[in-house]
């Protein structure tokens, strides 16, 4: 599981200066837990910038928020971890936090267990009520769709008719139904008596 964070941390790294958002998170985290870099400080060799291949005043250093504050509310300068990943840790006791910040937030949460437990106790809760209640929902509506007791889940079909055998000549939008029966086959013979006050409209579906 270290393993795995420190290859994410050191990715993070790598990307340090172009992650607004991993940048803000890492150096919150380095000054609150009093740790530097993933597993140890020499992780910050893998960035461009602090690394001592390169030239730059950041070259061989760890970034400010590595730094250890003498004094509470000190305003640390910001070149305080120069040249910092040249020397050894007995060396830098000091000067920054040697020790990574997996071991750090590591070490607090297990000097913090009855916290953490219920952190990720809350964050998982509300996770698997929401599951039982979908699932519970789609058995439900398996239920309903199987006795089909309900018209939602009915499909309504026209059987036994054939449009093409209705005349609706001049129908328009409307039906003019001269008698009960409506429109009828053409082939038909209708009588001739006709009740042209019956005359019923019906729009069309």
């Amino acid at each position: 599981m270290n393993t795995v964070f420190h290859s994410n941390i050191q990715e993070g790294i790598r990307h340090y200066y172009d992650d607004l958002d991993f940048k803000n998170i890492l150096d919150f985290v380095q000054e609150k837990f009093s740790c530097c870099g993933g597993d140890e400080y020499k992780d910050w060799n893998v960035n461009q910038y602090h690394s001592c291949n390169n030239s730059g005043p950041l070259a061989c250093g760890v970034p400010y928020t590595c730094c250890i504050r003498k004094v509470p509310g000190e305003v640390v300068n910001t070149l305080c971890g120069y040249k910092t990943l040249e020397k050894e840790r007995l060396e830098l006791v000091d000067i920054i936090h040697v020790r990574g910040c997996i071991h750090a937030v590591g070490l607090w949460f297990k000097d913090n267990f009855e916290a953490t437990f219920g952190i990720v106790l809350s964050l998982l809760v509300p996770q698997v009520i929401g599951l039982v209640m979908t699932w519970l929902y789609w058995q439900k509506l398996n239920e309903i769709y199987s006795k089909e007791d309900t018209v939602d889940f009915k499909r309504l079909e026209v059987r036994d008719f054939s449009f093409n055998a209705v005349d609706l000549t001049g129908a328009g939008w409307c039906w003019c139904l001269p008698r009960e029966g409506g429109y009828v086959p053409i082939n038909v013979v209708e009588d001739d008596d006709e009740d042209d006050g019956d005359t019923i409209c019906q729009s069309k579906v």
